[in-house]
């Protein structure tokens, strides 16, 4: 394979790596929660778990992306001691990926297919639940997100999709600034608001939980996801600094979704749900309540498709990267493979509503709930246990080549003071987060 790509700019890996960690959840799960959970004291919870959580184990991704300067199939085989069995996780990364992949790229297609909609004029005559139960629809619009996300990443790094990202996470943040401003001048502006913002200690004793969890699933951190970007950048930045400025944006675009969704479910009289009724049944019944709701309602979808082609482009970058290092294959041929490869287990997701049935777990799952749950209940907090036992431990990595990969330029540092923070509670948080959520899985 020819000489490994670089980013041309710090500020492509950082609109890369946010791009890549902002996702449906952002907007469908977190303003929810924290509407439910107490408002601003959830809020506060959610940022303290985030500065305990998320930072070291994004600070640690990075770290062994950079230092290994491999995709994260090699990287752990690349840093670990003569003799260690490392490499394995490797392997546990790009699954990962793959299954992600397998649902995202469907829920991507259902985005662009309500942004079609909406800028078509045909927004009153379309609903959630007849989208996902029509096979050609799901399948065509996977197909398009398929497409779209190789043929992109299939021009070299900085020219296909550095530059693409930029231009979707600037136009992202335009659009999310416009349509909350907007959502400001609605009559029931001041009691979303209220809901979604106001602290209730009351509600606090619960909502813990919740925050840690959302606090880590958030960033999208475990399986490579960060790494593959910190192995395509130069030492000028200590990684810590550029870790805070990707969760800061993180953070701001999920708190500008609850603004934007809140004050018009409490002016239309809606109930605020989650998940993906909030965003494809709700919002879109807000818009079609409002006056000039086509214009509004095709911003609000363009800015989501923004989201989740962000997501499934850094995704798909990590698994090409990974393939290339396995096979030697040029870019292109690589886009190829993978693309085809994809768009053929994404059937399973596109197809499961309808054609494809199959019940995983309770009532009323499908494929999408068979692939998340491989991926947010197993891939992510296992993989990012494993990151940080390698980071921290003689038997890994060790602490000190971390610290001295972490801490390599310009920007905020890993303290020796941080060392317990990093070394026993991340690990022990992260535990916590696995067992609970198996415990509370919904199984039958």
């Amino acid at each position: 394979m020819e000489k490994r790509e670089q980013l041309g700019s710090r500020l492509g890996f950082i609109m890369i790596s946010a791009g890549c960690a902002i996702g449906c959840g952002n907007v469908w799960k977190f303003p929810w929660m924290c509407g439910q959970n107490g408002g601003g004291s959830f809020m506060l919870i959610y940022l303290i778990c985030l500065l305990i959580l998320g930072l070291p184990v994004m600070t640690m991704e990075f770290s062994v992306g950079r230092g290994a300067r491999t995709s994260p199939i090699y990287m752990y085989q690349k840093l670990e001691k003569p003799g260690h069995k490392w490499g394995i996780f490797g392997i546990f990364s790009l699954i990962g990926n793959i299954a992600l992949m397998a649902f995202y790229t469907v829920v991507c297609g259902w985005l662009i297919y309500y942004f079609v909609k909406f800028i078509t004029g045909q927004n009153h005559s379309f609903g959630f639940t007849q989208m996902i139960q029509n096979p050609s629809v799901n399948v065509s619009y996977l197909l398009i997100t398929v497409i779209v996300a190789f043929l992109i990443l299939s021009f070299d790094l900085q020219g296909g999709l550095e530059r693409i990202t930029k231009s979707m996470m600037t136009s992202l943040l335009v659009l999310m600034l416009v349509l909350a401003v907007h959502s400001l001048t609605l009559s029931g502006a001041a009691n979303g608001l209220k809901f979604y913002l106001v602290p209730d200690f009351s509600k606090i004793n619960g909502s813990v939980i919740g925050a840690m969890n959302q606090a880590f699933f958030t960033l999208s951190v475990g399986m490579g996801g960060m790494a593959i970007f910190g192995s395509y950048i130069d030492k000028k930045r200590s990684l810590m600094g550029e870790s805070v400025t990707i969760i800061l944006l993180d953070t701001l675009v999920a708190v500008l979704a609850g603004i934007i969704m809140f004050p018009a479910c409490f002016t239309y009289g809606l109930e605020v749900n989650a998940g993906p009724s909030l965003l494809f049944d709700t919002m879109a019944d807000v818009f079609n309540h409002m006056a000039g709701g086509r214009i509004w309602g095709t911003l609000f979808f363009l800015f989501m498709v923004f989201a989740a082609l962000s997501t499934v482009l850094g995704v798909c970058e990590n698994i090409l990267a990974m393939i290339r290092e396995l096979t030697g294959w040029s870019r292109k041929k690589g886009c190829v493979v993978c693309g085809v490869g994809i768009f053929v287990l994404a059937l399973t997701t596109a197809l499961g509503y309808s054609l494809l049935h199959f019940q995983p777990f309770a009532a009323g799952t499908a494929w999408l709930d068979f692939w998340d749950f491989i991926v947010s209940n197993n891939i992510l907090p296992i993989g990012s246990l494993v990151l940080a036992l390698f980071c921290c431990n003689s038997f890994g990595w060790g602490w000190e080549n971390f610290v001295q990969e972490a801490n390599t330029g310009h920007g905020l540092k890993v303290k020796a003071w941080m060392k317990p923070v990093f070394r026993f509670v991340v690990p022990i948080a992260i535990a916590f987060i696995y067992i609970y959520g198996m415990a509370t899985f919904a199984w039958r």
